[in-house]
């Protein structure tokens, strides 16, 4: 017997999850091209950009940008398979995405607060958009 809720989705729906997805496949490529960088990537950067690359970071911090990113994308891959294990996904992705972003307001000085803000948000939404589509039955 199948789990899939037989409550279709809006077409909404389909389009912000595809959206969220590509937004946190950025986030993935972001760590994997600053957890993977060479010397020779980094040297071939902007002086601005490189400082960044060479700043020490903590492990834990390391780890909570990994699971912000990760757990995102595989929330979004949940939503798309309509599956309610996206919400803790997205709780764990919210988690490590603020917990990276504090950091990085208290030690960090960071020329812009947009990007950091929004990816909050987005971590917030995508909670929020989970709890919406499980209580109509979108997702179980």
């Amino acid at each position: 017997m199948t789990n899939i809720s037989t409550n279709k989705p809006p077409i909404w729906f389909w389009v912000i999850s595809v959206v969220a997805l590509i937004w946190n496949c950025l986030g993935v490529m972001a760590y994997l091209g600053r957890a993977f960088a060479t010397e020779e990537m980094i040297a071939s950067l902007p002086v601005e950009q490189q400082a960044e690359f060479l700043t020490e970071y903590p492990a834990w911090y390391t780890a909570a940008f990994a699971i912000a990113v990760f757990a995102g994308a595989f929330g979004c891959l949940a939503l798309l398979i309509r599956k309610k294990w996206a919400l803790i996904l997205f709780f764990l992705s919210a988690l490590g995405a603020i917990i990276q972003h504090v950091y990085l307001f208290m030690n960090i000085d960071i020329p812009s607060l947009i990007m950091p803000i929004l990816v909050i948000i987005v971590g917030l939404f995508l909670i929020w958009f989970a709890k919406n589509a499980i209580s109509k039955g979108w997702i179980s």
